[in-house]
């Protein structure tokens, strides 16, 4: 049996906004169409999370309702500007084989480098931008038994190229 890990830091977030606190904070016209492609390309992709752990975040709670995911989440003031240690942590306590974890830079970029026994030959993988997605296979039949180092990279993109993709795709010229 295998486990899969799908690790989305949340899509990008509103600046200038009258946001109380940094928890606050929603996301930006960009943030929202980013989220959005990346919940169409993992339906596509066929990367759907049996159960999804979040930050409590504003941003990352909108994140992922616009993914339009339909799996049951759990959000949790762990994962909020979470270290690597805590969100593996977090993720040994998973319960289902396809977890989605949401959460922050730098926490994130230093988890998904953790896992990986190999980085993705991706130019944007070392800074884990804003939206950045990676999946993980694991060979294991539970998440109490996740090992640092054992994930293979099965797919990694970034919300730009989704974007880029879906505006030279509205772009091209109808098929005749």
């Amino acid at each position: 049996m295998t486990c899969t890990l799908i690790l989305t830091r949340h899509a990008k977030s509103a600046w200038d906004t009258n946001a109380p606190s940094d928890h606050s904070r929603p996301l930006n016209k960009r943030g929202r169409r980013s989220a959005a492609a990346l919940g169409r390309w993992l339906k596509d992709e066929a990367y759907l999370p049996d159960q999804v752990l979040s930050s409590s975040s504003q941003r990352t709670r909108e994140t992922y309702e616009l993914m339009g995911l339909d799996a049951p989440v759990t959000f949790t003031e762990r994962l909020y500007h979470a270290s690597s240690d805590i969100m593996f942590s977090v993720l040994r306590e998973a319960q289902q084989p396809r977890v989605l974890l949401l959460s922050h830079n730098p926490g994130i970029a230093a988890f998904a480098h953790s896992m990986a026994q190999r980085p993705p030959a991706h130019a944007r993988f070392d800074d884990y931008p804003t939206g950045a997605t990676l999946v993980l296979k694991f060979d294991i039949n539970s998440w109490s038994n996740l090992a640092w180092g054992s994930g293979k990279v099965q797919d990694f993109v970034v919300p730009r190229e989704l974007l880029d993709e879906a505006v030279a795709y509205a772009g091209a010229p109808a098929a005749e």
